[in-house]
């Protein structure tokens, strides 16, 4: 029958939190600081591009 203890193949010899990486980057966080400015610009763009089109087709 078998133990209810855990098989590890490599091993006891390392401490539990070695294998553990550290909490992972967010590439959000790296871009948020310029949402406040990039999406105005991008909401100017586009409402002059739908307004070229309207014009366009009038």
């Amino acid at each position: 029958m078998s133990t209810p203890e855990p098989r590890h193949s490599h091993g006891d010899s390392h401490s539990p939190s070695e294998g553990v990486p550290a909490e992972p980057h967010d590439p959000v966080e790296g871009i948020i600081h310029s949402v406040p400015i990039v999406l105005p610009l991008v909401g100017g763009v586009l409402m002059f591009l739908l307004a070229f089109i309207a014009i366009y087709l009038a």
